[in-house]
């Protein structure tokens, strides 16, 4: 059914009689696949033509922007302000993704714009456009001129998108994206637009192989081979590789590989099934290109558990040949080098990998499988920076005491890097150590900066170094922000990056931005640990109660009442003056430190809310003499109620912890 206009959309007749030039927001708008859909179907491509300049014509009217010229499939408006070109292309693609749905691509910029005979030209105009042509149906993207301009606005959630060059445009520009609820947002690899000419990466994304097997058990071996494959492809310089957090969200999910390509930003996937029985082991692969679905190479291997190491160099070299790649030397050295020849630890080595990956209880029996695999092969590198890494994960969760494990770790992640003194893992390692344990900043950034430098692509060097900047930088989160940037352009879809990102945001002060990118998160992995604590905390300091005692239920409930969860029902019960509830809690915690390992910075907050000062700096200094990693959030983040921060203890004792001026 056609649909008819309010009024007449055709553009407005200027009323300005002379050439003249000023500052304006342009909107491009089109419909993509116009084209195509006027040769397949005349009738209905009329149709949604006449839905799109209503509905434009609508919204640019309600938000006092002006329509200056309609192409085609295309419209050209002009606004006086950001916000009001944002929520009007924002109200546009909220109707026009109603069925039947108008796929629309919408580019924003501000600039200066000659005006003339009823039109305008400029280079404001150009980049508008330019902007609009590397969109997909249903985002609304824009310059950085015009996020400068809404940065004070919660209402808009924005994405980067990262620099681009376009056509006649000098300089690199960074592209942003509206990131509200529905909004889709782009992945660089797969974006076509007037971008200036170059070679563009190859990309891929290794997908989690099927457990074949007849044991479920099995899974932690058909996830290792896919992420040791994934691993290999990292080091190629001219290939960009999907994060594993990412392409493995898509486990047990029939999605459709086109759909995959544009969430993870790649055009080509690697899926593949995993059999292991006894000393026999077969896999199958698959190279497919997700625009087409076609095949460009699949294989199947049928060996003996010791060739297990050729198998994925066989399979990562495929790839690189069918995706027409010139390996150097140093790439395929790298990319096919083994850290161990023994079948057994390796195995026992994707167990701790499986184990680590899950997180919370399971870092125990990651320890003991990472340990195993040592005994068997005292030479194995990678088996040591998983050791060092299950036992920095266990000192940041409260899991044991930090003052036993973080030594471990750093004994682990230095005999690492002496078998092999190019392992990023290992440096990632000890610069998180150095943070926590030592408070040595200069050694912590060296280790850092080492770990980019060999290997710019491993996430989560990104991720623990942003964390420790947040206890550098007081009021400059810009640091930290560029790393979590960088960090979700490996793992777009990763719930704990964004957890991590929505704790710069509230140790900023962004509290307004940082709950929806908790959202985010949490629509990414319901169960997201991270995700919800920081809700919790977030909703907390917004006064909304109720939503923040939700979250910290629910994160009790599925951690079995881990005492991160438990601390912030007590603040919350405090603040809403629901005591004799917070004491109760207070006491199980208090109980619980005499038969298990309760980290004590949280609970030293717990009692400063329950107005028992002097326990709680009693347990703030127990917090210091276990070196509790939380304490690197002390001096920037806002724990702990007015009158605990303003006691004359609190500022001597964060001087102890020797933070950097």
């Amino acid at each position: 059914m056609q649909t008819k206009p309010l009024t007449d959309p055709s553009p407005k007749s200027f009323t300005r009689m002379t050439e003249h030039r000023q500052l304006a927001v342009v909107l491009f708008a089109d419909i993509a696949g116009y084209t195509a859909l006027m040769q397949k179907d005349e009738d209905s491509a009329l149709q949604i033509l006449q839905r799109f300049k209503t509905e434009l014509f609508r919204s640019v009217k309600t938000h006092e922007g002006e329509i200056i010229q309609y192409f085609g499939d295309g419209c050209l408006t002009v606004f006086s302000n950001a916000a009001d070109a944002i929520a009007s292309a924002k109200i546009i693609q909220e109707k026009l993704r109603e069925e039947p749905a108008v796929p629309v691509r919408i580019g924003i910029h501000l600039g200066d714009v000659l005006y003339r005979e009823g039109n305008i030209f400029g280079d404001c105009v150009n980049i508008a456009s330019r902007i609009e042509s590397m969109g997909v149906p249903g985002a609304i993207l824009f310059s950085d001129a015009i996020k400068k301009q809404i940065k004070n606005k919660p209402e808009f959630i924005v994405s980067s998108l990262g620099e681009f060059e376009f056509k006649n445009v000098d300089e690199p520009m960074e592209i942003f994206a509206l990131a509200n609820k529905g909004f889709p947002i782009p992945r660089r690899n797969v974006m076509d637009g007037k971008f200036k000419e170059k070679t563009l990466k190859k990309s891929i994304a290794v997908l989690p192989f099927v457990n074949m097997s007849n044991d479920p058990e099995q899974e932690y071996f058909s996830d290792g081979i896919a992420e040791e494959i994934l691993n290999s492809l990292t080091h190629i310089n001219d290939l960009t590789v999907a994060g594993r957090i990412s392409s493995f969200q898509f486990r047990g999910k029939n999605s459709n590989l086109k759909d995959i390509g544009d969430k993870l930003g790649v055009k080509t996937v690697l899926e593949g099934s995993v059999r292991k029985q006894g000393s026999r082991v077969r896999i199958t692969a698959q190279l497919v290109n997700v625009t087409d679905g076609y095949q460009l190479w699949s294989e199947r291997f049928d060996r003996e558990m010791n060739d297990i190491f050729s198998i994925q160099d066989e399979i990562a070299l495929s790839v690189t040949e069918a995706l027409k790649l010139t390996l150097l030397k140093k790439d395929k050295e790298i990319m096919t080098k083994n850290h161990t020849q023994n079948p057994q630890a390796y195995e026992l080595f994707l167990k701790g990998i499986f184990n680590l990956n899950k997180r919370g209880g399971s870092l125990f029996p990651a320890m003991q499988f990472f340990q195993q695999a040592i005994e068997l092969d005292p030479g194995f590198a990678l088996a040591y920076t998983g050791l060092a890494d299950a036992n920095l994960f266990m000192a940041t969760y409260g899991l044991a005491p930090p003052r036993l494990l973080l030594p471990k770790a750093k004994q682990a992640a230095e005999k690492a890097l002496e078998l092999d003194p190019l392992l990023a893992e290992a440096y990632c390692s000890l610069g998180y150590y150095y943070a926590c344990f030592e408070w040595d900043w200069k050694k912590s950034n060296q280790n850092f900066h080492k770990s980019i430098e060999i290997n710019p692509r491993y996430c989560h060097t990104h991720s623990w170094y942003m964390w420790t900047q947040l206890s550098l930088i007081e009021g400059k989160f810009s640091e930290a922000e560029e790393l979590c940037k960088a960090a979700l352009k490996l793992e777009p879809l990763s719930a704990t990056l964004y957890g991590t990102y929505s704790l710069i945001l509230h140790t900023a002060g962004k509290l307004e931005e940082a709950l929806p990118v908790c959202q985010l998160g949490i629509e990414l992995d319901p169960y997201s640990f991270l995700c919800q604590v920081n809700k919790g905390i977030i909703s907390m300091e917004l006064h909304k109660y109720e939503e923040a005692i939700a979250a910290y239920s629910f994160v009790s409930n599925i951690s079995k009442r881990h005492h991160f969860a438990v601390n912030g029902l007590i603040w919350n019960y405090c603040e809403t003056g629901e005591i004799e509830k917070a004491r109760t809690l207070m006491n199980e915690l208090l109980e619980r430190c005499q038969k298990e390992y309760i980290a004590k910075m949280f609970t030293a907050m717990s009692l400063a809310y329950l107005n028992d000062l002097d326990l709680a700096f009693e347990y703030l200094e127990k917090a210091y003499e276990e070196r509790d990693p939380l304490l690197l959030t002390l001096k920037y983040e806002q724990w702990g109620p007015a009158n605990f921060r303003s006691d004359p203890r609190f500022e001597k004792f964060v001087e102890k912890i020797n933070f950097p001026h």
